[in-house]
């Protein structure tokens, strides 16, 4: 048998309403952690600072709210330390934002490699979400600093302090990254189809921040309130954020479970619309 037929490929058509061909993603592993490579890299390439921006964004916006919110406003923070609340926040806040920010133009920035070469789409903004997670790791890794700061620096130091269920952090960081992926398949998908969404994108994270319990507690919600509060897919998991590293904030197993309900459905229908338009989108371009 000749090296020209020692194998087979076999080439089917896709009826599956959702499907997800994880051997593929494996097979194409390498590439993916290419992605992942090139996304962290590039970011800042050319930069005065370089990687400092990880640690310097989240300081000088906690500053900012620190100064405005803190101050000015005086808003809550349920006994914990200003800094530490608005950084915490901040930090799972600023995961999800930048995993959807890169995702959401998956397409659009891809159109040249997508018509030239096959490799699985999904491999595109599943990179776009394991890089955020190195930066993740890094602005983390600064909340974690000004954490010891405050507790052993400072007189505020025994009024605050992680949970026990603190182990349960890499869960809560997963719920963020499929609920970061499953929006920017959604933002992707419209993007691929009406360029409005490209300008509306920023516009709307932004928005949805203000919507999110990042720079106040979702204890100053009223109560009659609150379920329109936990609607919001960002909610919980900010506030959990908060519970399991500062041991501030309250939710009741309900709330915790309606949002992983939602972060399900966001990603599957994500998926579904990215599949869509990926069967189309080279013929379009």
């Amino acid at each position: 048998m000749t090296a020209s037929s020692s194998y087979q490929l076999v080439i089917r058509p896709n009826r599956n309403w959702l499907r997800i061909d994880f051997q593929s993603i494996w097979e194409y592993r390498d590439l993916l952690l290419l992605l992942v490579r090139r996304d962290f890299v590039s970011k800042y390439k050319q930069t005065v600072l370089g990687p400092a921006w990880f640690v310097l964004q989240p300081l000088l916006t906690t500053l900012v709210f620190t100064v405005i919110f803190g101050g000015l406003a005086r808003l809550s923070t349920d006994g914990v330390p200003p800094v530490l609340f608005y950084l915490c926040g901040l930090t799972a806040w600023s995961y999800f934002a930048q995993s959807v920010s890169s995702t959401s133009s998956t397409f659009a920035s891809n159109a040249h490699l997508f018509g030239k070469v096959y490799f699985p789409r999904l491999i595109v903004p599943l990179s776009a979400v394991l890089s955020n997670l190195l930066a993740f790791g890094i602005q983390f890794g600064t909340f974690v600093a000004a954490y010891a700061y405050f507790k052993c620096c400072t007189a505020t130091g025994g009024s605050f302090g992680p949970r026990p269920e603190v182990f349960l952090l890499p869960l809560l960081v997963a719920q963020i990254a499929m609920l970061s992926l499953g929006v920017g398949l959604w933002m992707s998908a419209l993007t691929a189809k009406y360029r409005d969404f490209a300008h509306l994108s920023a516009f709307l994270l932004q928005l949805w921040m203000y919507a999110t319990p990042v720079i106040y507690p979702l204890s100053i919600v009223p109560k009659s309130w609150r379920w329109v509060a936990v609607l919001n897919p960002m909610t919980v998991p900010v506030e959990s954020f908060k519970i399991l590293c500062l041991g501030s904030g309250s939710l009741s197993p309900a709330q915790i479970g309606l949002s992983m309900a939602v972060t399900l459905v966001v990603l599957l229908t994500g998926l579904l619309a990215f599949q869509n338009v990926e069967r189309t989108f080279v013929d379009s371009v």
